[in-house]
């Protein structure tokens, strides 16, 4: 049996409804979980396409949802948008609000195979099957079928390996992937070393194994639709190697048309750089949505 979804808050948003919701999740070991789902006003007539943003470091299920700018685009092209945590809350296991970049806010979007993580970090599994099924379960209009991926930082390097992955397996569950600042090669990076040490039994090369979009993507056979944009003035550009994914992937054969990484002159890490090319995300994920 589905948890029961209990609504928390909702607001009308460009002749849409933004709503806010919470639900005792089984993935993250009993722990409740919110998120917030943007419903264009055509969600009354059947069911839509969904958008899923992943957040970045520190970050919440609000910060997206409040600060992207990504509504009225998706308003207009009758998409919803899906925004989930950055990790469980709550878990109480030690060393887990200690550090900024690991821990509560910074579940970087895998599951733990370290036990003392293994049974609440699980977000790869709360993302990819248990928010789906919750949102089918409770009825609300939503097509997964037709659904794409994208997010900010953490965020990013989880829409990347999460959409790789999925081509990887063959089980193509999004149809395509953008982001902004993405950590790209994390396996090599302090954020994503740190995090790979931390939640995973065997390490670094576990990460870079499974959980390593600069990796992932020289594995994948036949066409994706990639859309990266970063801000040369980004302060963690050493965190990112956005240069290090772009030669993995025409290493791969995988040309313009089919991976894009964008530099934007001037333009830093923050929500004032995602919203000004929000427009630009969502237009790109409606291309493949709408098709």
């Amino acid at each position: 049996m589905a948890p029961t979804l209990e609504k928390l808050s909702s607001n009308k948003h460009y002749q849409g409804t933004l709503i806010k919701y919470k639900f005792r999740s089984v993935t993250l070991g009993g722990l409740d979980a919110q998120f917030n789902l943007f419903l264009p006003s055509n969600a009354a007539k059947g069911k839509v396409p969904v958008l899923v943003y992943l957040a970045g470091l520190t970050c919440t299920e609000d910060n997206g949802a409040q600060k992207g700018g990504f509504m009225r685009d998706a308003a207009s092209e009758g998409i919803a948008i899906l925004f989930p945590d950055t990790s469980p809350r709550g878990a109480r296991i030690e060393g887990e609000d200690v550090d900024w970049d690991f821990g509560s806010g910074a579940g970087f979007y895998l599951n733990a195979t370290n036990p003392k993580w293994s049974k609440h970090y699980n977000m790869l599994n709360h993302i990819t099957q248990e928010l789906p099924q919750v949102i089918e379960a409770a009825g609300i209009p939503v097509d997964f079928s037709r659904q794409s991926i994208f997010g900010h930082s953490m965020g990013g390097h989880g829409a990347l390996t999460i959409y790789l992955s999925s081509l990887i397996a063959g089980t193509k569950q999004y149809r395509s992937c953008s982001a902004f600042s993405p950590i790209c090669e994390p396996s090599a990076v302090p954020w994503g070393t740190k995090a790979f040490m931390g939640y995973l039994a065997s390490g670094v090369e576990e990460g870079k194994d499974k959980h390593d979009a600069s990796v992932l993507v020289g594995r994948v056979k036949g066409a994706i639709n990639v859309l990266i944009d970063y801000g040369t003035a980004d302060n963690f550009l050493y965190q990112l190697h956005p240069e290090a994914f772009l030669k993995a992937a025409r290493d791969a054969g995988h040309d313009e048309v089919q991976v894009r990484v964008r530099s934007q002159e001037g333009y830093d890490h923050s929500y004032f750089f995602i919203s000004t090319f929000a427009s630009d995300h969502i237009h790109f994920h409606a291309n493949f949505l709408k098709a």
